[in-house]
């Protein structure tokens, strides 16, 4: 890609925690791309302001969209992939001819860390905590290699809504109230923090997400958490106490920057400058 430098962005609140500039600006180097990526703190008022100057910016490249906007910014695209439709929320915007596309690429990169880490398609029942964008992204990946999944949130109602919204093809999606967690924890053999609980800088950094009893898991279980920073949260800490298997948000994040960075672009994405770029 030559001519003038192009821009990319990612919408967050808060966004100082990301790596996705430091990763999408070393995939950039590699490919010897006149672009740059910058994170922008965007609060949800603003949001519908920031849309609008991406229209009219002639620079623009793409965009990554994480927490709090990936269901909010759907309405504010002019087309969605069927990705992004069947999951319900956009993490990749996409300009194509003057349009603004809403994609998402959440689903495959979590599935690709997944497979990565050495855990492919073998029966699998998972409990998803959250019920974002991030966690309908795991929940219709989940579904695609025929995983039992079941969802619990802090919002009972919003985890109730996220489970019954996924129909059609594949496994039904069942939701959990708190006072199950218990009861459903020995038979899970993959949890998944798909919430902000432990981030650094977040609201709630030292907590566990929905303060679950990872020692109810089987001693066969993966404790997944979708957090990288930083990336021994309190749940992959209690998890690894426990001596379960553990996976870090890392990979997740490489994967899904890289499908990003393909359809912005065209090209090959760089892995292992990128995964070098934060250190994975």
């Amino acid at each position: 890609m030559t001519g003038p430098t192009r821009r990319a962005y990612l919408l967050a609140h808060p966004a100082r925690h990301s790596l996705s500039p430091v990763m999408h600006g070393a995939a950039f180097a590699t490919l010897g791309l006149a672009a740059t990526y910058e994170a922008l703190d965007v609060p949800p008022e603003r949001l519908v302001e920031q849309i609008a100057r991406f229209r009219s910016a002639p620079d623009f490249l793409g965009a990554n969209v994480t927490t709090p906007h990936k269901r909010a910014v759907m309405p504010l695209m002019d087309d969605l992939t069927a990705a992004a439709a069947a999951i319900g929320a956009v993490n990749t915007i996409v300009p194509k001819g003057g349009r603004l596309v809403g994609d998402n690429t959440d689903a495959a990169g979590f599935l690709r860390a997944l497979e990565e880490a050495g855990h492919g398609r073998e029966a699998v029942v998972a409990l998803v905590i959250g019920a974002g964008g991030a966690a309908r992204a795991v929940v219709h990946g989940l579904r695609q290699i025929g995983a039992m999944v079941m969802v619990a949130a802090r919002d009972v109602d919003a985890a109730s809504a996220l489970a019954s919204s996924f129909t059609g093809p594949g496994p039904s999606v069942a939701h959990l109230g708190p006072r199950d967690l218990a009861s459903a924890l020995p038979a899970v053999t993959l949890l998944v923090n798909a919430t902000t609980v432990g981030m650094e800088g977040g609201r709630a950094e030292g907590a566990l997400p929905l303060e679950v009893d990872v020692s109810l898991l089987p001693r066969g279980a993966l404790v997944y958490d979708l957090v990288y920073k930083p990336m021994v949260t309190p749940l992959i800490a209690a998890a690894r106490e426990r001596g379960l298997q553990t996976l870090d948000g890392l990979a997740m994040l490489v994967w899904q920057g890289a499908e990003s960075l393909r359809a912005w672009t065209g090209l090959e994405p760089p892995l292992a400058a990128m995964r070098a770029a934060v250190g994975g």
